[in-house]
């Protein structure tokens, strides 16, 4: 029935919306990098002593939060599930991150992906704020999308140059990546927005800390880094941290993403081999063996064990050890962070019974 009258479905956004109509909402979506964005936000909002809550696809569900007759900042995490049939719900701030080729397996083709992120967009009026990457490589799909469909709010397009100034007063290894550096790109637009002072926001971004299973170094001395990027659920993800490090000995698998593909030409020198775990090493193996070499492993256990097998500790070149699996883990772990978790304590047990590393 709902399927043929969607107009039928309010969402928990829509329901949000109405019991928070005076609260000011600050709204990030895209592919890759929310909840980062996210967390970053609320670091920059609570040293400016701001009144704020974080929520939707991280951490709380938006519809947990009570009413408060505090003036409350919310930042809200938005998927495109939730955006596919909301009517209600606008945000004073909203943020598309990036797109790139995801849950195509619902949405169909990249087209109608945009077009339902691009929503966000078209629910605000004339005295709030949207905000683009001008560099991303969809972005000039969407704004082609603006030429069928008037936009009312401003629209802030965020581009190569933006927080350069900054980023030299930052001393915080987490915004060295340059997928970490968009992201903080956008927080610091919408903080400004929000008159917020240098001083405070750099005051903030050094003391932040990023999230688990996101580029976490785990290890790291001058011979050795491990990582867990077990969040990197899409190629496009994963490239982040294959383009940071060098060296690498790079476990990949589990659950592709549906029109997935892996491009490989710039990044295959760093990758001293790849480690394929998952259920489908078929579809990794297909993927890579053109570009660097592999080993099926199936598992993590087995993946590290592979690993110290194979690595050669150099005093001139750091290896790196990379869990970045460009998969879903749902073939063998609950969730990305079950993954991620499990993933680290093999590591740290291995490293344990090891002294010359």
């Amino acid at each position: 029935y709902l399927k043929k009258k969607p107009e039928k479905i309010i969402t928990d956004l829509d329901l949000f919306f109405e019991l928070n109509k005076d609260a000011l909402v600050i709204a990030i979506t895209g592919t890759n990098g929310k909840s980062t964005t996210c967390k970053i936000i609320e670091k920059i909002l609570k040293t400016a002593k701001y009144n704020v809550k974080v929520g939707g696809n991280i951490g709380r569900p938006v519809l947990s939060f009570k009413r408060s007759k505090k003036k409350n900042i919310f930042v809200l995490e938005i998927s495109s599930y939730q955006l596919q049939y909301s009517k209600l719900f606008r945000s004073k701030h909203a943020a598309i991150l990036n797109i790139s080729e995801d849950h195509l397996e619902r949405h169909k083709n990249i087209t109608n992906y945009i077009k339902i992120k691009t929503r966000i967009f078209f629910a605000q009026g004339s005295s709030d704020y949207s905000y683009i990457n001008s560099r991303n490589k969809h972005s000039k799909l969407i704004t082609n999308i603006f030429k069928h469909k008037k936009l009312k709010s401003k629209l802030i397009s965020i581009n190569k140059y933006d927080c350069n100034l900054l980023l030299k007063k930052i001393n915080n290894r987490y915004f060295k990546s340059i997928g970490n550096i968009e992201n903080l790109k956008f927080a610091y637009k919408i903080s400004k927005n929000l008159k917020i002072s240098d001083l405070t926001i750099i005051k903030a971004l050094n003391k932040f800390k990023g999230l688990p299973h996101r580029q976490e170094i785990i290890f790291s001395n001058k011979h050795l880094t491990c990582v867990n990027d077990s969040k990197a659920t899409s190629f496009n993800a994963c490239l982040q941290s294959l383009s940071i490090y060098n060296k690498i000995y790079w476990i990949v698998g589990g659950l592709p993403k549906h029109q997935d593909y892996f491009k490989l030409k710039n990044v295959s020198k760093k990758i001293i081999k790849a480690y394929i775990i998952g259920k489908n090493t078929s579809f990794f193996s297909k993927q890579i063996k053109n570009n660097i070499q592999y080993k099926i492993s199936n598992s993590i256990k087995n993946a590290i064990q592979n690993i110290f097998e194979d690595i050669k500790i150099t005093k001139n070149e750091k290896s790196t050890i990379l869990l970045s699996p460009a998969a879903a883990s749902f073939d063998q772990y609950t969730n990305f962070e079950d993954r991620g978790s499990h993933f680290k304590r093999l590591v740290i047990k291995k490293l344990e019974k090891i002294s010359n590393v």
